[in-house]
């Protein structure tokens, strides 16, 4: 049952009370809200995290070792801009040791030569552990990213377990067929791992989306280079001390921290490295695609950024539909690739829904994220959240109502108020370009060939959320809206079974599910001339 949990948080009837609805995968902890307004937890002196950082060295080979330049780097609290510690700082010679002791494991080491019923035996030793040590990686993912710590706690790190369990199972189920042929021969299929996996994570979900790029390189037999985002590099170090005691052979999983132009460059375009995988913006992915292809063409995994829109026809109930379309927006401070950024609104219902959203999100509070009921947390860094404040500037200047919010909270860390323009046109760049961050953009529709119309009409095609009542509706916008996932009467439902990722400039291939193997496979034909054959 509990393993079940996350994927069962979705909007059921419609008959319920609005305040006991879920719509996606945080849907419960953000209840415990004591009414207190948007910015009245922001100034409080921040809390002391209850966690240690004893792990800040890259991860090659089994063991923790400084970067062979000498170098560190900072990772600040986005609560404060504090140092929490310096981090080594890997270069080109560092992931040249990490990819030279994930191909000797791969070529020479006992991962891919064990049964795949003792590798997935390891991977629940791990998932055991994780599940063990909950609490402190929730801080210390929380202390990083200034996410809500109830939220990593409650909601992401339970499913970075569930992740690691789902493909466990698959581990040993991975086979091939045997395939008829014309004449007299026996045709068979290998499943065989690809080899050395280099991998980058972004730093909105570091855990999470480690998860989603781990588990099944690892369950197909593949040895892994992983290289964290600078923000966030905390995180995936502790738990892969986890990995180690769970009894994960040396060289299997790398760990290299440090900046993209230079770690994350000389892993994309490393001669040995067999397969990518990526999840960030859209310009760095075409980066990661271009060195792939610039050195030995490995095939490149891609998800990338999104504008999704968020359909509320005018037979939603209204009630139900402003607070799904607010989850959709603010979850995880608006850092989110498939936020539901565009909130298209039936005109007969446009003006009582602003009004609520309006309302709504004036309610959100916002503060220290380690304390009880706050909703909303910093934004990452001072980048992001300078970049953030200039697109509010450009709504306000480009003439969509500014309805709540528009400013910063507090006057230390990275807080900004929830943010909710109306009367928002499809030039504005508020409506064009990919935010990550706190501000909904609410537009007006009056049919549903419109919407549809105006809902593609992006190069982005991630994900998309309708609300209606109708099922001739929603099957009609299923179908129509160019994007890897649609959710109906719900928004940020996520399981390890559900493929996600994305149409277009959202990138290329899927990650969860059955449909992520195939990306850490090799598919070899085996063809054996047979003799006198009894049958064919």
């Amino acid at each position: 049952m509990a393993a079940r949990i996350l994927s069962s948080l979705h909007y059921v009837s419609s008959s319920a009370s609005a305040s006991k609805r879920c719509f996606g995968l945080y849907c419960g902890w953000h209840r415990r809200i004591s009414g207190i307004g948007a910015s009245a937890a922001a100034d409080v002196e921040p809390s002391i995290p209850p966690v240690q950082i004893d792990h800040n060295q890259l991860l090659i080979n089994g063991e923790f070792v400084d970067a062979a330049s000498g170098k560190t780097f900072p990772t600040y609290d986005p609560r404060t801009g504090d140092l929490i510690a310096n981090v080594a700082e890997g270069d080109r010679e560092d992931v040249n040791r990490a990819v030279h002791a994930a191909r000797k494991a791969f070529d020479e080491g006992p991962w891919p030569k064990m049964t795949a019923y003792e590798r997935s035996r390891i991977i629940l030793r791990f998932a055991d552990l994780l599940e063990k040590h909950n609490d402190e990686v929730a801080a210390i993912e929380t202390w990083d990213s200034g996410k809500p710590y109830e939220q990593a706690a409650n909601v992401e790190i339970p499913m970075v377990v569930r992740v690691f369990r789902y493909y466990a199972g698959w581990a040993d189920k991975i086979h091939g067929l045997t395939v008829p042929g014309d004449g007299p021969h026996h045709v068979q299929t290998l499943h065989e791992p690809i080899g050395v996996a280099g991998q980058i994570v972004p730093w909105n979900f570091p855990l999470l989306i480690y998860s989603w790029k781990v588990a099944p390189a690892l369950a197909c037999g593949n040895t892994v280079v992983l290289k964290t985002a600078e923000q966030t590099p905390l995180s995936a170090l502790y738990v892969s001390k986890l990995f180690l005691e769970a009894g994960l052979p040396p060289g299997v999983l790398n760990i290299i921290t440090g900046y993209g132009p230079t770690a994350g460059a000389a892993l994309c375009s490393h001669m040995d490295v067999d397969k990518l995988a990526f999840t960030g913006s859209t310009g760095t992915g075409k980066i990661v695609l271009g060195l792939s292809a610039q050195s030995n063409l490995k095939p490149v995994t891609l998800e990338l950024g999104g504008k999704s829109p968020f359909i509320v026809c005018k037979d939603a109930d209204v009630d139900v539909a402003v607070e799904a379309a607010h989850s959709a927006l603010f979850f995880n401070q608006g850092q989110c690739c498939c936020a539901g950024s565009r909130t298209f609104v039936h005109e007969s219902i446009y003006d009582v829904f602003v009004e609520k959203a309006k309302a709504r999100a004036l309610k959100r509070v916002v503060g220290d994220p380690f304390k009880i009921g706050v909703e909303q947390g910093p934004q990452i860094d001072s980048t992001q959240f300078e970049k953030i404040l200039k697109y509010i500037r450009s709504g306000i200047e480009g003439g969509a109502t500014l309805e709540s919010g528009g400013q910063r909270v507090g006057s230390k860390g990275y807080y900004i108020q929830p943010t909710v323009f109306s009367n928002v046109q499809d030039n504005m760049l508020i409506a064009k370009d990919e935010i990550f961050g706190p501000v909904q953009s609410i537009l007006k529709f009056k049919d549903l060939e419109e919407v549809i119309q105006r809902a593609n009409a992006t190069s982005y095609g991630l994900a998309a959320g309708v609300f209606t009542q109708n099922m001739d509706t929603a099957n009609t916008l299923m179908r129509a809206l160019r994007v890897g996932t649609v959710w109906i009467n719900c928004y940020d439902v996520f399981d390890a079974a559900i493929p996600f990722g994305g149409y277009k400039m959202s990138g290329q291939g899927r990650v969860r599910g059955i449909y992520s193997l195939s990306s850490y496979l090799q598919v070899k034909a085996a063809v054996t001339a047979l003799k006198n054959p009894a049958w064919l």
